[in-house]
């Protein structure tokens, strides 16, 4: 009798364990409820199709590669930041990431090729106890901030090596940072606040920044290790 309820019990956890999979998809893939959605994959798990470098028609031969599930930027592997073909207006972001200790990078939108070279709004991936970046610019450097312009609320970050959940947020004027669930940061475009923060930033002399604009996605090559996973994307 005993073995027969063990068996029933392993049984039926592996069932809960296959339901649980099917309903949350397996890495770099759309469950059908986010396809309804109208959820779109900027990675597709095996290429860096629909990704290039800035101002070019092809993505790097280095520095970025696939491994496993995540789209990875090797240490001082080269290659350049890299930027999704197509620019977004309004759209909601998710993607997960993790860096290696001591890495610094990022991820930006509002990238425009108008400009000479890839500037944007960035959302700061960093290692926040090893990198000394993050405990410059009174907190404007670390994890979720929008870099040197806006600091996060205390985040709930997690140790480095394991995966993180990021999103970022475009209605309208309106944009929003969040971290493992928690909405850490938001403001609104061209408001009195924010141009205020500007002033203050490395971007102050910047055409343009802190507009409403479409622009692509950008990964960046800080030069460190960092790897991605189920970056996907929907459109208002």
């Amino acid at each position: 009798m005993k073995n027969c309820l063990s068996v029933k019990f392993t049984l039926g956890l592996a069932a809960a364990l296959l339901v649980q999979t099917a309903l949350l998809g397996a890495a770099n893939e759309l469950t059908p409820a986010e396809k309804s959605e109208g959820w779109k994959l900027l990675f597709d798990g095996t290429s860096l199709h629909g990704w290039r470098n800035f101002k070019k028609l092809a993505p790097p031969q280095k520095g970025w590669v696939v491994h496993g599930e995540s789209l990875m930027h090797l240490t001082k592997g080269g290659g350049g930041d890299i930027i999704t073909d197509s620019d977004f207006g309004d759209f909601e972001l998710k993607w997960e990431w993790k860096v290696a200790p001591g890495a610094n990078s990022g991820l930006k939108y509002f990238v425009t090729e108008e400009r000479s070279s890839a500037i944007g709004h960035e959302y700061q991936l960093i290692d926040d106890t090893r990198h000394p970046d993050a405990k410059l610019a009174q907190g404007k450097r670390v994890t979720a901030s929008f870099y040197d312009v806006l600091k996060p609320l205390p985040t709930q970050l997690k140790p480095v090596g394991d995966w993180n959940e990021s999103e970022v947020l475009v209605r309208g004027k309106h944009v929003e940072h969040w971290l493992n669930g928690q909405k850490v940061l938001s403001y609104d475009l061209e408001s009195a606040e924010l141009k205020a923060a500007i002033s203050l930033s490395k971007f102050k002399n910047t055409p343009r920044f802190g507009t409403q604009m479409r622009g692509h996605i950008l990964l960046q090559d800080h030069g460190d290790e960092i790897s991605f996973r189920n970056l996907k994307i929907r459109e208002f």
